[in-house]
C-alpha cells in the first residue's frame, strides 16, 4: 500500500474526529437562537468541499455551488490527477483563483486536514464511496448533498438514516426531478383519486450499465489515477479496463447496475406518489447478459408491494436495457423485438399504437401508472406528466396544488444549509429509503431469472435466500472501516 495508508480511517482516528466535532454538535442541539451549524465560511458563505470531479461533479455540482450560488469551494478531491487539473482549469476559467482550493486524492485524508473548516459535503463518486464520504461527513456534523443512489446496498442505506437521524444537519440526494413540477403534480393528481386505484406501475430505461463475459487483463493504471482511494472500500482488484471513468457502473464490486443509474430517477415518482414502503417479494423475470461479476445487459424487475395508507397492493415492473435505433427511437425497435425480446412494456406498445401522437417513446426512460380509472405517463425526471391520452387530460378537473414548490434540488439543499434546518426536499430520511427498494432490484438479479425472493425488511434479510446477506451487508475492506 503506498503512502495514502497514513490518511487510513482507523476506528481510533474517526472517533477522535467524532470527539472534536461533538462539542459543536452538542452546543447546535441546546444552545437557544440560530443554529450553530449553520454557515461558518468567510462573508456568511458555506465552505464547501467536492468529492469526485468528473460526470456530475463538474458538470452540475461545482457549476451550481460556485457559479449559481457563489459559495466557497474550499477544497476538491478526486483519485484522478487529470480531473483535479480539469477542475482548477475551470475555476481559472471563470476568473476564480484555483490556488484557493485545496486539493485531494483520498477523501480521509481530506477529513482529516480540513473537516473542521468545511460545511457541506458534495459527493458524485463511484457508487461504493457514496456511503462511507457521506457517514464520515454526518459524523462530523457537515451537511451532506449525495448522488444517486445514495449507497452501494441496503444495509449501508440503514445506516445512513440512522446517522441522519442523530446528526442535526441537513441532507439531499441527487434525483433532481423530485423538486420539478412533474413529480409533484403527478403526486397531487394520484392523491386525489383521479386515475383511481393504482395497483401497477410500469418503468423503463434503454440504459445497459452491464456486460458480458470475464474481466479484462489487469494493466497500470493510467497516469495520475491513484488506484488504492479510487478502489476504496472495494475488494480489492488491480487496474483493468473498463472501469474508469464510468464503466465501474456495471460492476457489482463498485456500481448497482442500471436500476442503480436510474432507478432513484425513474422510479421517484412511483415511491412518491404510491407512498411505496417495503416490497413482500421481488423477482427478476428476465435477464440478458451478465455475468459472475456485472450486472445484465437488460432486466424486467417485479416488486410485490402490499397495500398500505388506503391503497391497493401494488406491483412495480421495471424494464431495463431496451434496445433503439438511429431512426425508430425506442419503441419502434421494440416492435419489431415483441415476442423474442421480453424486457419491454408491452404496455407502452399498445398505448403508442393506440395514441401515436403522444410520442410515448420519445424520451429514453418513463413510467406509466396503471389505475383503475386511467392511465398517467411521465418521462425520466416526471416532465410530461399527462393522463393518456392527451385529451383526456385536458377534460379533467385538475386537483389543487397542495404540495411545496422548490426552485430546484440545488438551491433547496444549499439554503437549508444556509438557514441551519435539517429538513430538505429528498433528505436522506426519504433518499435512503427510495434507494433501498430500488437496489433490491439488484438481489433479484443475482440470484437469476425467475426466482422469486422474499424480502423481510425489518431484519433486513431475504426469507428464502440467506446467501444473499454478502450482498445485503458487503464488508469494507481493511483500511476503510470508519468504526
Amino acid at each position: 500500500m503506498n503512502a495514502s495508508v497514513n490518511s487510513r480511517v482507523t476506528r481510533r482516528r474517526f472517533l477522535r474526529r467524532a470527539a472534536l466535532s461533538a462539542g459543536a454538535l452538542a452546543a447546535a442541539r441546546a444552545w437557544p437562537g440560530p443554529n450553530l451549524l449553520a454557515a461558518v465560511g468567510a462573508n456568511g458563505k458555506l465552505n464547501c468541499v467536492q468529492i469526485g470531479c468528473g460526470g456530475r461533479g463538474l458538470s452540475a455540482h461545482i457549476p451550481q455551488v460556485v457559479g449559481q450560488h457563489h459559495q466557497n469551494l474550499y477544497a476538491i478531491v478526486d483519485p484522478d490527477e487529470r480531473r483535479l487539473a480539469a477542475t482548477k482549469k475551470w475555476l481559472q476559467n471563470r476568473n476564480l483563483d484555483p490556488d484557493r482550493v485545496q486539493a485531494f486524492t483520498d477523501y480521509r485524508e481530506m477529513f482529516d486536514k480540513v473537516g473542521q473548516q468545511i460545511d457541506a459535503v458534495f459527493v458524485a463518486a463511484p457508487n461504493h464511496h457514496h456511503a462511507l464520504a457521506s457517514l464520515i461527513a454526518m459524523e462530523l456534523g457537515k451537511n451532506v448533498y449525495c448522488e444517486k443512489p445514495v449507497c452501494h446496498d441496503v444495509r449501508e442505506a440503514r445506516q445512513l438514516r440512522a446517522m441522519a437521524h442523530r446528526s442535526p444537519v441537513a441532507t439531499q440526494m441527487g434525483n433532481q426531478g423530485h423538486c420539478m413540477e412533474g413529480y409533484i403534480r403527478l403526486c397531487e393528481y394520484i392523491w386525489a383519486g383521479t386515475i383511481g386505484q393504482v395497483t401497477e406501475t410500469h418503468s423503463w430505461t434503454d440504459r445497459a450499465n452491464g456486460g458480458i463475459g470475464p474481466r479484462p487483463p489487469s494493466q497500470p493504471p493510467p497516469p495520475g489515477l491513484h488506484w488504492e482511494p479510487w478502489i476504496g472500500p472495494a475488494p480489492y482488484r488491480a487496474y483493468h479496463a473498463d472501469l474508469h471513468p464510468h464503466e465501474w457502473h456495471g460492476w457489482y464490486d463498485f456500481g448497482n447496475g442500471s436500476i442503480g443509474n436510474m432507478g432513484c430517477h425513474v422510479l421517484d415518482g412511483v415511491f412518491w406518489a404510491l407512498k411505496v414502503g417495503d416490497p413482500t417479494a421481488i423477482q427478476a423475470e428476465y435477464i440478458r447478459g451478465g455475468s459472475d461479476e456485472r450486472y445484465p445487459l437488460g432486466s424486467t424487475i417485479r416488486w410485490d408491494v402490499p397495500a398500505r395508507e388506503g391503497m391497493p397492493p401494488l406491483k412495480v415492473h421495471w424494464y431495463e436495457g431496451l434496445n433503439r435505433t438511429a431512426t425508430g427511437g425506442a419503441v419502434g425497435t421494440l416492435h419489431a423485438a415483441r415476442g423474442k425480446d421480453r424486457n419491454l412494456p408491452a404496455l407502452l406498445l399498445e398505448l403508442r399504437e393506440k395514441y401515436p401522437d403522444e410520442d410515448l417513446d420519445k424520451p429514453d426512460s418513463g413510467t406509466l401508472y396503471v389505475g383503475d380509472k386511467g392511465v398517467i405517463y411521465t418521462e425520466t425526471y416526471g416532465g410530461r406528466m399527462h393522463i393518456v391520452p392527451y385529451d383526456k387530460m385536458q377534460e379533467t378537473p385538475p386537483p389543487p396544488k397542495t404540495l411545496p414548490r422548490p426552485k430546484d434540488i440545488f438551491t433547496d439543499f444549499i439554503a437549508a444549509c444556509l438557514a441551519g434546518r435539517t429538513q430538505t426536499a429528498a433528505s436522506f430520511e426519504y433518499g435512503t429509503r427510495l434507494t433501498e427498494f430500488a437496489i433490491l432490484g439488484n438481489l433479484a438479479q443475482h440470484v437469476g431469472e425467475g426466482k422469486p425472493l422474499e424480502w423481510d425488511g425489518p431484519n433486513l434479510r431475504v426469507a428464502n435466500h440467506p446467501e444473499l446477506d454478502e450482498w445485503i451487508r458487503r464488508p469494507y475492506r481493511q483500511g476503510w472501516h470508519p468504526w
